[in-house]
């Protein structure tokens, strides 16, 4: 009795098409908002390190004058912070599954020697432009430092004295009566 309660559901699913995907042949398609794994365009790196900081498990390690960086992707839970710290957004969380190595070992990036080259220059010149910044600083306060001793004090102004006002007699009886009222609301009397 139990097969014939199982030949329904075996007919529907010969006439319907397969449910499953032919993923060999075919890309899978991940559901949005998977986690996959964490990629780098190490190239766009500035290693700046936000990434390693915001790492709630420390398993993002930065290099800046290597130009390197790693990380350990058994430590790593996949939550993104690092993805979202980035400044350069050249890392990225990517859906899918990393490719499957055969050891245990942090995946190691390096800067390709063509880019390092460009920062090492480019470190060079920024070093160069302070060193002439301070030195034309320092000349500069060496120089102005004898005028300062020479130069008198500047003259300030005389303050400007306000014309006086002249109060008409009809002005002053009012005035008093003001005043009366202010001092009585100050001490809660009412008048």
């Amino acid at each position: 009795m139990a097969v014939l309660n199982f030949i329904p559901t075996a007919l529907k699913n010969l006439l319907k098409p397969p449910v499953t995907t032919k993923y060999p042949f075919e890309p899978a398609e991940y559901p949005e908002r998977s986690r996959g794994h964490i990629r780098i365009d190490i190239d766009n790196c500035i290693g700046c390190g936000m990434c390693s900081r915001a790492c709630p498990l420390g398993a993002l390690k930065v290099d800046k004058n290597a130009g390197t960086w790693e990380i350990d992707r058994f430590d790593c839970i996949v939550c993104g912070y690092c993805a979202e710290k980035c400044p350069k957004k050249c890392l990225y969380v990517e859906p899918g599954y990393q490719t499957p190595e055969g050891e245990k070992t942090p995946s190691f990036y390096q800067k390709s020697p063509e880019v390092l080259a460009a920062e090492e220059e480019k470190r060079k010149e920024a070093a160069r432009k302070a060193a002439e910044l301070k030195a034309q600083k320092e000349a500069e306060a060496k120089g102005e430092a004898a005028p300062k001793a020479e130069a008198k004090p500047a003259e300030t102004p005389a303050p400007k004295a306000e014309p006086a006002k002249t109060e008409t007699p009809a002005e002053k009886p009012a005035q008093k009566e003001n005043g009366k009222k202010n001092k009585n609301k100050k001490k809660g009397k009412k008048g």
